[in-house]
């Protein structure tokens, strides 16, 4: 929250939409989460875990696309084919097999401090490639969640 909070000064009401939306997401990516772990899935494979939520996104999303009156088109350039194999091959496939295999070994509290790193690193990302502002808050912000994840997950000396 502090690493976003310079935003919240400039805050219009399609920000709001789009902080409610980042907020659903990460409440519904926690959802998952517990799925993962609490359900018959808790069993399966991490392969056939990913072979679920691909294969219900590939048939939900483009019905919802066509009642929200979305246009199709497939004419985009070569860096935007490339961009959408990339998530296809890098997003959806390789980090989330591996988020799955890694909720089935390790504890999913220390697996989820890991996720905290999301948001900061596309903040690193806009300070790198486009050039954005990199502010005393955002550095507290990075060092705040780097020492948090360092305490989640050190292991305490037995008395």
């Amino acid at each position: 929250m502090f690493a976003f909070s310079e935003g919240f000064a400039q805050s219009g009401s399609s920000q709001l939409i789009g902080d409610a939306m980042g907020l659903a997401g990460g409440m519904l990516w926690g959802v998952t989460t517990l799925a993962l772990r609490t359900t018959r899935l808790a069993t399966a494979s991490a392969e056939k875990s990913l072979f679920y939520q691909v294969g219900v996104t590939a048939a939900v999303c483009p019905v919802l696309s066509l009642v929200l009156g979305e246009t199709w088109s497939f004419s985009y350039s070569a860096w935007a084919w490339t961009s959408i194999g990339l998530q296809t091959v890098v997003g959806a496939f390789a980090s989330y097999l591996t988020w799955m295999w890694l909720l089935r070994h390790y504890p999913a509290t220390q697996m989820s401090s890991f996720s905290f790193l999301t948001p900061l690193f596309a903040l690193v990302f806009g300070v790198v490639l486009l050039g954005e502002p990199l502010t005393l808050q955002l550095m507290l912000a990075l060092a705040g969640v780097a020492i948090g994840i360092v305490m989640v997950n050190r292991r305490r000396a037995r008395p």
